[in-house]
């Protein structure tokens, strides 16, 4: 078996964040419990695997942005059709495509609850 990462991620509404990662990231909707008493939906996009399981009342999304937060790093075989998806959705971003000091390519995002994205080539 090969080992896969997923995350678990909580907004305090599914609706934007679904828009955000099937429309803006091209994530798959595979389970869609948005009705259900614990509200949750499942994601993926080829191998990678997202969760969004509802929170109330999230005050402070700050702490989601590095330097305190995480920073979600999504590694995809075409950078420039995914970054032109993002522009084309009409999505704000955080950062242009920049090239790093250690030779990756990057841009990175916001979701609509704050979560950091980095969409780069692979490493």
């Amino acid at each position: 078996m090969v080992e896969l990462l997923r995350c678990e991620l909580f907004p305090d509404d599914l609706d934007p964040s679904v828009r955000f990662y099937v429309d803006v990231l091209g994530f798959h909707l595979d389970r869609d419990e948005r009705s259900s008493a614990s509200p949750y939906v499942a994601l993926s996009r080829g191998p990678v695997r997202l969760g969004l399981a509802r929170r109330d009342d999230v005050v402070d999304v700050a702490p989601r942005r590095p330097p305190t937060g995480v920073e979600l790093v999504l590694e995809v075989a075409d950078l420039t059709a995914a970054h032109g998806q993002v522009v084309a959705a009409g999505w704000p971003l955080e950062e242009e495509l920049t090239t790093r000091p250690w030779g990756l390519v990057d841009f990175r995002l916001l979701d609509p609850s704050g979560y950091y994205w980095r969409i780069t080539t692979s490493g």
